[in-house]
This record gives structure tokens, sequence and C-alpha cells, in this order.
């Protein structure tokens, strides 16, 4: 198991759109991905999981992969969270 924590820099947070983004790429590893916020943990390869973490912009979120491909699961993830999962608002 690998973990990162992300600060999420998205000016409308965590939001339908970068969500999908998101889990249409989680799904494609093996590995089970989850996204801690605070005490909620939820499955980052479901979008109404990740809806209902309320993550928003500044969130400090941890990233939590498991499984055969969780080293590459934890960086193709964070860097398009970092990136801002092609959110086209995100400040630079």
């Amino acid at each position: 198991m690998v973990r990162r924590k992300l600060t999420i820099n998205i000016p409308a947070g965590l939001h339908l759109r970068p969500i999908s983004v998101l889990c249409s790429r989680s799904i494609d590893f093996q590995s089970s991905i989850s996204i801690k916020v605070g005490d909620k943990t939820v499955n980052a390869k479901s979008v109404l999981g990740v809806l209902s973490a309320c993550v928003k912009n500044g969130d400090e979120i941890e990233l939590i992969c498991d499984g055969p491909d969780e080293e590459e699961a934890l960086e193709v993830l964070s860097k398009m969270i970092n990136s801002g999962l092609g959110d086209e608002f995100i400040k630079k």
C-alpha cells in the first residue's frame, strides 16, 4: 500500500467534471484506489463516492493505492490531481 497527501488547487474544488476525469483514469488500474478527506474515505473509482466527499479548493486529501500497480497508479493520479484534472479554470 502506498499513499500520498495532496492539496487540491482547483478553484471550484472537486466537482463533477474533474471527478469524472479522475474516476475514468482510476478505473484503468487494477489496484484499489481510495481518497481520504478528514475522517472520510471514498472509492476513487466511484464518481458518486468522490462527489460525496465534498472536496473543496485548498483541502488536503490522501490518495491511497493498494495492489499490483499501486506505484504507477499513485504517480499518474497524483500528477493528474496536481495539474488540475483538466479543469480549465485552474489558476496558473
